[in-house]
């Protein structure tokens, strides 16, 4: 059990949950898209908020990148 504890903050299992992030993003334009074509604000709202988790998501996974020493993650 440990060991998949270790797993979550070492830079394989940040990678894997960038990874695992960023796929999501592709349900969530599948989502902002269905509803324009349906004109559902409401949906259209849940996309954007979703959209909006995303990225937070994804800046708080590069923040512990840069957190484990990984200078060359985009350059």
């Amino acid at each position: 059990m440990s060991k998949a504890k270790g797993f979550k903050k070492s830079k394989t299992g940040t990678y894997l949950s960038i990874g695992s992030t960023a796929l999501g993003a592709f349900g969530v334009v599948k989502q902002a898209k269905l509803a324009r074509k349906e004109h559902d604000t409401l949906r259209l709202v849940d996309a954007a908020v979703s959209a909006v988790a995303i990225v937070t998501g994804l800046a708080i996974l590069y923040r512990e990148l840069k957190r484990l020493g990984d200078d060359d993650l985009l350059g």
